[in-house]
């Protein structure tokens, strides 16, 4: 059952990596040339919707891969109740791990997968949240107040 884990783990933090990928890319087709069009300066009003929109939208992401991992545990039977299974899954993704609901001996090692799995999503949001407020610190232009 052990090389059954590591497949069923590596299969679907493979899915969750193109999950995000197809979300981050949507996420940059949508913003670039939109948000802050060459021809002006973007608005701190402008910056801040997209701001929060980009963080929400990526927040979105992480759900889906949160349902995802849950899906997985309620199909192998790892959990009876969808609830469980997504408190689980989100606890673990997040790499909270609360401990006071856990998977049984025989499906635990995915839970590992599953946490290094947000580990990277996480860092991979983070780092298009600081690409993305480089972006408006450089098109801050010197005329507006600080």
């Amino acid at each position: 059952m052990f090389g059954g884990q590591i497949l069923l783990g590596t299969c679907i933090i493979a899915l969750t990596v193109v999950v995000h990928a197809v979300g981050v890319i949507a996420l940059i087709r949508l913003l670039r040339g939109k948000v802050f069009p060459k021809d002006r300066h973007p608005s701190l009003f402008r910056m801040v919707r997209v701001l929060v929109f980009t963080v929400l939208a990526l927040f979105f992401v992480h759900t889906i891969e949160i349902w995802l991992w849950a899906l997985l545990y309620v199909w192998l039977g790892a959990f009876e109740i969808m609830e469980h299974a997504l408190y689980f899954s989100t606890v673990t993704f997040t790499t909270l791990g609360y401990g006071d609901i856990t998977l049984s001996p025989r499906w635990r090692l995915l839970s590992s997968f599953e946490a290094a799995n947000g580990v990277i999503l996480f860092g991979v949001s983070t780092a298009f949240v600081f690409a993305l407020i480089q972006r408006m610190y450089q098109a801050w232009p010197e005329s507006y107040p600080d």
